[in-house]
């Protein structure tokens, strides 16, 4: 969002705190006065987007989707968040019982208090409201907006899930789930009523806009499979002047108020004002802190396999075989300088350039190795050589504990991706190859020219390539129902690995590929959906356990 997160926490000390249905509270400000009038209505749809951060920032509570795939692994043997209960989750089993998926996975209480006040304001604003009947319609349009991005993300996550209204006086503690099919719809019908009724990014001052609806609407209906609907919608986004930049690490990191033409929905910080994010100090390189004897980064880095999924600038791919079978001893570098554009923007490795110094991710190196497992609290070291570079600020100052970079969660870049998808699923192929072209051609990469199953898989690979660490690709590989597959199609029978490094000599040095899992990896297909909370269980006499689950 473009406004700073100053008026949301504003909207803190004078938001309504009311019980559940108390339509009436008399210690506290009323919902009368909260949505009367314009400025107060904005406040309180404000803080709802605190919600929408939490599932983007923290979509498991143990940490980012991607340690549950190929991509990235946290360095910590410790039993906590962003250490190595990610690992253990993903290594299946016994492990995931009901409980431990809902306590670590699930968001179902999270999203039903979100959805909640999201209702409470739709109603509030129709029976309160004094605004103009255009603000009123604006207002009513970034609630159903936010209604529906919650409930994508319970359709996710749930498939069959409860739906309530703003029909408040029909809440009751008893009520059934409906059939995924009619989520859907009520996804589509929120997010088409607010990109019918927001202005666009120019005219919005920052707040929700019809970009966001039709780029939403063009995700959410991509795993509901109604690839009509994803068309319309990505054709509605090309129609608002959206367009790639030129240079893709703007596409996520360049701020909007400097004129980022990609980013659809985007999270800004301020420093100055206290609104500030952790994200730096737990996946910048630890050399970073030790520079200044402290220690920090490197939670979560990139993966050996992630490393090998980048193809070779001049197209095709380097042979990395060599290096599985035996230590190679070799000039610095391997195979990086050859990759193209998009790893070098994502991820740093032993001799990149970094605030003015050279990664050194070796044994003994100033951001230095660990191994797995062995070393319990790595504390800023690589466990598999190398560093998280996408969405880490180059100029971070890690003297202090907070960050102020932007955050996008939707850009052009993905609303294109996922026509192409949908294209390909309705047998426009020659479609799909022009969006993979125009993907492509920024990175300066050779076109696509395959059909049929080739296609396919080039089409989920660029996106795991150029959507890489935002948050998609675990969900990916579950809706296109994958995951339970052998890798490298699907989440199972593989272990991730990385790279010891060892400095030999001036500019030589040692590389040994090495493991860093304990267990080989599965995904069950119970996954595909998370079971349902024990306490809505117990206190809805409506509702069963889903049948993966029981």
């Amino acid at each position: 969002m473009k406004k700073y997160f100053a008026i949301v926490f504003a909207a803190l000390a004078l938001v309504s705190c009311n019980k559940y249905l108390d339509m009436t509270p008399r210690d506290r400000v009323s919902a009368k006065t909260m949505w009367e009038n314009t400025q107060n209505a904005e406040y309180s749809v404000n803080y709802l987007w605190t919600y929408i951060w939490d599932l983007n920032a923290e979509p498991t509570d143990m940490g980012l989707t991607e340690a549950l795939t190929d991509e990235l692994k946290y360095t910590s043997y410790n039993y906590n968040k962003l250490c190595r209960i990610s690992s253990e989750a993903a290594y299946g089993g016994q492990v995931l019982s009901n409980t431990y998926v809902d306590s670590y996975f699930g968001k179902w209480g999270r999203l039903y208090t979100a959805i909640r006040q999201t209702n409470e304001g739709l109603n509030y604003l129709q029976t309160y409201g004094q605004m103009s009947a255009g603000d009123k319609t604006r207002l009513r349009g970034e609630l159903r907006f936010l209604r529906g991005y919650l409930y994508f993300e319970l359709a996710k996550r749930y498939k069959d899930v409860i739906i309530y209204d703003e029909d408040l006086a029909s809440i009751s503690k008893d009520k059934a789930v409906s059939p995924e099919s009619q989520v859907w719809d009520f996804v589509y019908a929120d997010l088409r009523f607010a990109a019918d009724s927001l202005p666009a990014q120019a005219a919005a001052g920052g707040r929700i806009d019809c970009g966001m609806a039709w780029g939403m609407m063009s995700r959410a209906m991509l795993y509901a499979e109604r690839y009509d609907k994803v068309i319309e919608a990505a054709q509605a986004v090309a129609t608002l002047g959206y367009a790639l930049e030129e240079n893709y690490a703007d596409s996520y990191g360049k701020p909007l108020k400097d004129g980022n033409k990609e980013a659809i929905l985007q999270y800004t910080f301020s420093y100055e004002n206290g609104i500030t994010h952790a994200f730096n100090f737990y996946y910048t390189p630890g050399g970073d802190y030790a520079v200044i004897d402290a220690k920090g980064g490197a939670y979560g880095v990139p993966t050996q396999e992630m490393v090998e999924s980048y193809e070779l600038a001049a197209g095709g791919y380097p042979d990395w075989s060599p290096l599985h079978d035996s230590p190679v001893t070799c000039e610095d570098g391997l195979f990086y300088a050859l990759l193209e554009p998009r790893f070098h923007a994502t991820i740093l490795y032993n001799g990149s350039e970094w605030k003015d110094r050279t990664i050194e991710a070796y044994v003994g190196g100033t951001d230095g190795w660990a191994e797995w497992k062995t070393e319990v609290e790595p504390k800023g070291k690589t466990v598999t050589g190398y560093f998280l570079r996408k969405l880490v600020d180059e100029n971070y100052n890690v003297k202090l504990s907070a960050g102020s970079q932007p955050f996008t969660f939707l850009r052009y870049g993905e609303v294109l991706l996922n026509a192409a998808e949908a294209l390909y699923k309705t047998g426009n192929e020659d479609g799909a190859r022009q969006i993979l072209k125009t993907i492509r051609d920024r990175v300066d990469l050779p076109e696509v020219t395959a059909s049929g199953a080739a296609l396919w898989s080039a089409i989920r690979h660029e996106r795991k390539i150029e959507l890489a660490y935002e948050g998609l690709h675990y969900w990916d590989l579950r809706r296109w129902g994958d995951a339970e597959k052998d890798y490298p199609e699907g989440l199972s029978n593989y272990r991730l690995h990385g790279l010891r490094i060892e400095n030999v000599s001036e500019g030589v040095s040692k590389y040994t590929y090495v493991e860093v899992d304990e267990n080989t990896r599965s995904f069950p297909k119970k996954m595909y959906r998370f079971p349902m909370p024990e306490s809505e269980l117990n206190s809805n006499s409506m509702v069963t356990q889903y049948p993966e689950w029981n």
